[in-house]
């Protein structure tokens, strides 16, 4: 059986050293991603997904905690302080992670927060306003969504 805390381990380092390419060798050939923002990546798109972030998050800090594993499953909280570039605004996103295990890595992972805490930081008056509504919840996702789609049309494969 693989560590499957190491694996979690490792890949919260690897984010932190903002290198993408050691993220995704955590990953299995074909994972499956999703949080409140992009709701559900697949393959390539995942591992785009964290080099888009790592690339534009020149300033972040995160730190992971209770990492919690067995044969199959496995969960951890981390924390992320970072400028959020569309605004330039500093955001502390505060995120449970759960993921799926398959031949010694991670199948599907998923992250869990506060989506309109994180807009009241990244957006400032807006999102403090109508971050909560779902037409302003629906517009940051079809935004990551494209800036992603653009990113892998530039960047190509991660």
């Amino acid at each position: 059986m693989a560590d499957y805390d190491d694996l979690i381990r490792a890949f919260y380092a690897a984010f932190q050293r903002r290198d993408h390419q050691a993220m995704a060798a955590c990953y299995g050939p074909d994972p499956r991603f999703s949080d409140p923002v992009f709701t559900d990546l697949r393959g390539t798109q995942v591992a785009a997904m964290w080099r888009l972030l790592c690339e534009r998050g020149t300033d972040l800090e995160l730190e992971a905690s209770n990492i919690v594993t067995n044969a199959t499953r496995g969960s951890a909280h981390w924390e992320a302080h970072y400028t959020f570039s569309a605004t330039g605004r500093h955001v502390h996103n505060v995120i449970d992670a759960s993921f799926t295990f398959e031949a010694g890595r991670i199948a599907r992972h998923t992250d869990r927060f506060d989506l309109y805490r994180w807009a009241r930081q990244a957006l400032g008056l807006k999102g403090v306003l109508l971050g909560w509504t779902p037409p302003v919840q629906h517009a940051i996702r079809a935004q990551a969504a494209r800036s992603l789609e653009s990113f892998m049309r530039k960047s190509g494969p991660a």
